[in-house]
């Protein structure tokens, strides 16, 4: 019940603070771009325009949702600690990990509801405009939407072990960014690199699942742009469907890690520091 009235508090915090507005305003902006520009070709193609929103939405999730994901968290410890209230909040009777799975709660029903609503308006706007929506794409688009959500949590406990350990928000906030640089960009650069300069003589096929799960971000792209037939076709991502032995199951439970790993090392580390 504690954790539940401090998410409260941060879901009208957010609110106050317009970060609901913000995230959901620029999700749907940015969705419903890529569904215009994306989809206008479609009728050419053959392919279906949600479809094609799916595998957009997927690389725009990768960099956007993290980033809006440590921001909203870098600084959920140590900051109130700079300002106090942890202290104050504390002298209550709420347990450490009370307060940081209410902070969790409230951060990530900020992310899901923004999410949602942000992606949702871009299939409402195929509908409206006259788009025949498959069953088979539909349920891509909610495996979609809901990885995406589970993505943005990843990031919020990443942002809370960040948060958890360092000694102030601007240090935190440097190294949050440096692990969205990391994960978003830098990492698959270098093992496209890797996998270059291979060319398959003695990196495995199961080495470069391992390496895929390593990064969430890897294991997110996996699991919407193979996970589907008609999304990973049109994807370009059907032969390394067939040849992954990385099924929708277990890249849904490596994200599932991602996220309860970091949350635990989190409370772990709020639970020994001093106040």
């Amino acid at each position: 019940m504690n954790a539940l009235v401090i998410a409260r508090k941060e879901i009208h915090q957010a609110v106050r603070n317009r970060w609901v507005l913000a995230a959901t305003l620029l999700l749907a902006g940015l969705a419903l771009s890529l569904t215009f520009l994306g989809s206008a070709p479609t009728g050419t193609v053959g392919v279906r325009a949600l479809d094609v929103v799916i595998v957009s939405l997927s690389s725009l999730t990768i960099f956007l949702i993290p980033l809006i994901a440590l921001l909203i968290s870098h600084d959920a410890i140590v900051g109130d600690m700079e300002r106090g209230t942890m202290l104050l909040l504390l002298s209550y009777p709420v347990a450490r990990w009370q307060v940081l799975v209410g902070k969790f709660l409230g951060h990530l029903a900020v992310l899901a509801f923004a999410t949602c609503l942000g992606y949702g308006i871009a299939a409402a706007a195929l509908i409206v405009a006259g788009n025949q929506i498959d069953p088979d794409s539909l349920a891509a688009f909610g495996a979609m939407i809901g990885s995406s959500v589970l993505l943005g949590a990843m990031f919020v406990a990443m942002g809370y072990l960040v948060s958890a350990l360092v000694r102030d928000r601007g240090t935190a906030a440097g190294l949050c960014i440096g692990l969205w640089l990391l994960l978003a960009l830098i990492y698959d650069m270098g093992l496209l690199g890797i996998l270059a300069l291979d060319q398959g003589r003695s990196i495995s096929a199961s080495a470069v699942d391992a390496m895929l799960l390593i990064n969430p971000t890897d294991a997110y792209r996996l699991f919407n742009l193979t996970g589907f037939a008609n999304v990973s076709t049109f994807a370009g991502m059907a032969g390394l469907a067939q040849s992954t032995t990385l099924s929708a199951g277990v890249l849904l439970i490596a994200l599932l890690l991602w996220t309860l790993v970091p949350l635990g090392l989190a409370a772990f580390a709020f639970s020994r520091r001093e106040l």
